[in-house]
């Protein structure tokens, strides 16, 4: 026992100063210790400290022109975490907050996210310490060439293969992408998340949010429940949220709330179709603050950051959507006297490990991010498989595609349940290891590299 209890004390001394990556490695072998006690030659073979360790992390300069002509200088980055069972796979995160210690998490999470989509990808995370709010058009397109003139060497469609994440949408895609294909002269699947015209898929961007709600209708279909008509509420209002809400209004349910960062909304009366377009357009097209839904809609009210949060209010399934640890333990209490069900991450890890711990002691359902929210990377791994036969497929058949991977997350979930004699519904454990035990025996297979 003292040789393991090792193995994470080592993890977190190698690398000081980094909570988040701290807090998703402590997830994980908290999930995998009663593995790594019955499986000796996990041990033996440091599979714990090497699945933590990254294959490689380049740090970079990024500098650009802004529209003044001045010079600004940015920080790049890529950790390529793990390629056991594929080329690495994982998003670009544009935004003031990244640092190496975000990415390293975001990249540990993907190993296991990725494996359990049952695809052949590896894990990686990149981006840059970036804001693309209030840049023009020209001044975000500068930084990206900025960016893959130096990222260009490191990936490659069999090698690495980044997508989108907050700051990184279509917009910025294409123009990484034009980049890469201008410099090394060869049109290939080197980016997930294109547009449809130029070797993008279907579905990808509706897939995160999407797969989430597939991943929440099973949940309930295991305790005879439905989605519909209930009360519902979605933290964010990007990508991952407006289409999460989107599939909860055709699975029958209500959503009452969601929010940015200026603040949320509370609309009683329940989202329709034609709000859900209102809010596409201020947020999409118009990059306004959700305040403007509020001035649209008198059964709406907003409520500025700082004053409460989105999780006060009463609901029945509750889908954090926005950033990593924006819902904490009272947020959980809070939610569960509430008449909270079920929650299901749509961001990743945008739970406390003690808001986690209250929800699995109060019987809630919990879907960890690792599952519910793995549909965006399944949709991406599509996509590198269309590119690579050089033909498309319809939404309808992308459609059920997901819908097929998302249950099988939840099969496999329930099968390492069964396997380990895990308490009925305890996702987050079995996420956990039925991942780390795939990325394992791949590792332990390919050798000591």
């Amino acid at each position: 026992m003292a040789t393991l209890n090792q193995i994470l004390k080592s993890v977190i001394e190698k690398n000081p100063n980094e909570p988040e990556f701290h807090q998703a490695v402590e997830e994980v072998f908290d999930s995998v210790l009663p593995v790594l006690k019955n499986q000796r030659d996990y041990v033996d073979a440091r599979l714990f400290e090497r699945i933590c360790e990254p294959e490689r992390i380049v740090s970079f300069r990024v500098c650009w022109t802004d529209d003044r002509g001045q010079v600004q200088v940015n920080r790049g980055y890529r950790v390529q975490m793990n390629s056991a069972l594929g080329p690495y796979k994982g998003g670009l995160r544009f935004h003031p907050s990244v640092n190496q210690s975000i990415l390293k998490f975001l990249a540990f999470e993907q190993i296991f996210k990725n494996a359990l989509t049952g695809l052949p990808l590896g894990a990686g995370k990149g981006g840059a310490d970036f804001d693309p709010k209030g840049k023009s058009d020209g001044e975000v397109m500068r930084f990206c060439q900025a960016w893959m003139m130096e990222a260009y060497r490191h990936i490659g469609h069999f090698t690495d293969v980044p997508a989108g994440d907050i700051g990184v949408g279509e917009r910025e895609i294409g123009y990484l992408f034009g980049t890469y294909k201008k410099i090394q002269n060869e049109f290939q699947g080197v980016l997930t998340g294109k547009g449809l015209d130029w070797g993008g898929s279907f579905l990808r961007p509706e897939a995160t949010g999407y797969g989430l709600i597939h991943f929440a209708h099973f949940m309930l279909t295991e305790v005879d429940a439905t989605l519909e008509n209930k009360v519902c509420l979605v933290s964010g209002a990007g990508n991952v949220s407006q289409f999460a809400i989107e599939k909860l209004l055709q699975e029958g349910a209500k959503v009452v709330g969601f929010s940015d960062s200026t603040g949320f909304i509370h609309d009683p009366d329940g989202m329709t179709e034609d709000k859900l377009r209102f809010l596409k357009k201020i947020k999409n097209g118009q990059r306004k603050s959700i305040s403007a839904f509020a001035d649209n809609y008198k059964s709406a009210v907003f409520t500025p950051a700082g004053e409460k949060n989105i999780w006060t209010l009463p609901a029945d399934c509750a889908f954090p959507c926005a950033t990593q640890n924006e819902l904490d333990e009272n947020d959980a209490k809070t939610l569960q006297e509430n008449g909270l069900t079920l929650l299901a991450e749509g961001a990743n890890m945008p739970c406390t490990p003690k808001a986690i711990n209250y929800l699995q002691r109060s019987k809630v359902l919990y879907g960890p991010g690792k599952a519910s929210n793995a549909g965006g990377v399944a949709v991406s791994g599509l996509e590198m498989t269309q590119n690579r036969m050089g033909r498309y497929w319809s939404k309808q058949d992308l459609e059920k595609e997901l819908r097929i991977i998302m249950k099988d997350i939840h099969e496999k979930c329930l099968e390492t349940i069964a396997t380990h004699g895990l308490t009925d519904q305890d996702y987050l454990n079995a996420a956990n290891i039925g991942a780390f035990e795939k990325v394992a025996n791949a590792m332990n297979a390919q050798g000591t590299v």
